[in-house]
């Protein structure tokens, strides 16, 4: 069979491997443009280095881009993590289709950040889906799914690459292996049922202190380590990270305790202590050591939000 892997970063490299591993045909490999200024993507870089044909258009929406994809004379497309549009007719160019990993349980949080927002929401389940993409927004059939949990204290990165990272690696070779006997389900999503949700943009991780304590948790771990949990402080702006849920009263925002352990920060109806942080440009560092170097203390607050402070 012969396979063309369409991805980037880690996730795309790794299938790679996979298939490389198995012996796979894998003709040729399709990645991100490169960045002026960055390193090469991972999954191009790998496959250069196993010497695979590797191309990097900048659009899917051309005649040329759709010739390439047909030059290869693919029987399957594995798309391992795609952030650029691809057009139905590039899409349905292999003899048996493309399918593509997404990290939720479809139809549930279509859009591109699937991982974070049932964590923001205190979802305590979530999985990931392998589909038959069309040019909707992760709208096509089902291919196979998988189930993981969401711990009280996972944070995005935990579930990512302790659980849907590895877990999507095996399902996108199973996916082929079901493909290339003919066993390959496509079973339409209830669209009824869809959710979408925004780009998780770091003005969205802003903190509003006067919610639950658990909501202001559940916002510090969905987003951590990108793009980061943040409030501004005497005219400092602090990204959150390690944090745990913590006994405590205050007003919102009020700096309860500064310990060894981190800062205590009061929300409604609890606080929450922060073990990690980052100002400026610099570093993570513990938050204590902020908070010295920067002269806080036990009764300074965090400011509300704009929108609320405007309000």
């Amino acid at each position: 069979m012969r396979i063309v892997v369409h991805g980037q970063e880690a996730f795309g490299k790794a299938v790679l491997e996979k298939l490389i591993e198995r012996g796979e045909n894998v003709v040729a490999v399709f990645s991100a443009p490169d960045k002026e200024g960055k390193a090469k993507d991972p999954l191009a870089a790998y496959a250069i280095e196993k010497g695979l044909a590797v191309h990097q258009p900048k659009s899917w929406k051309t005649p040329e881009a759709l010739e390439l994809m047909r030059s290869f004379k693919p029987d399957v497309c594995i798309m391992a993590y795609v952030t650029l549009f691809v057009p139905q007719p590039v899409i349905d160019a292999p003899t048996y289709g493309t399918f593509q990993y997404h990290p939720s349980l479809l139809p549930l949080h279509r859009g591109p950040s699937a991982i974070s927002w049932p964590i923001a929401m205190g979802k305590t389940h979530t999985g990931l889906t392998i589909f038959w993409p069309d040019e909707g927004l992760d709208e096509g059939p089902i291919l196979l799914q998988k189930e993981c949990d969401i711990g009280p204290d996972e944070t995005l990165g935990d579930v990512y690459f302790k659980k849907l990272f590895p877990m999507g690696v095996d399902a996108m070779i199973e996916s082929l292996d079901l493909v290339r006997t003919g066993k390959a389900p496509k079973v339409p999503q209830d669209h009824s049922k869809a959710t979408y949700e925004y780009r998780f943009k770091k003005e969205l991780a802003e903190i509003d202190w006067s919610k639950p304590a658990a909501d202001v948790y559940n916002l510090i771990r969905a987003v951590n380590p990108a793009p980061g949990a943040w409030s501004t402080i005497k005219g400092i702006k602090v990204d959150f990270y390690d944090s745990a849920r913590a006994d405590g009263h205050g007003a919102p925002g009020q700096i309860l305790e500064i310990s060894d352990a981190g800062m205590k920060i009061a929300a409604s109806g609890g606080a929450i202590l922060v073990k990690r942080v980052r100002a400026g440009a610099g570093g993570k560092v513990a938050a204590a050591e902020f908070a010295a170097a920067s002269g806080l203390k036990a009764g300074d607050v965090f400011d509300a939000p704009k929108s609320q402070a405007a309000a």
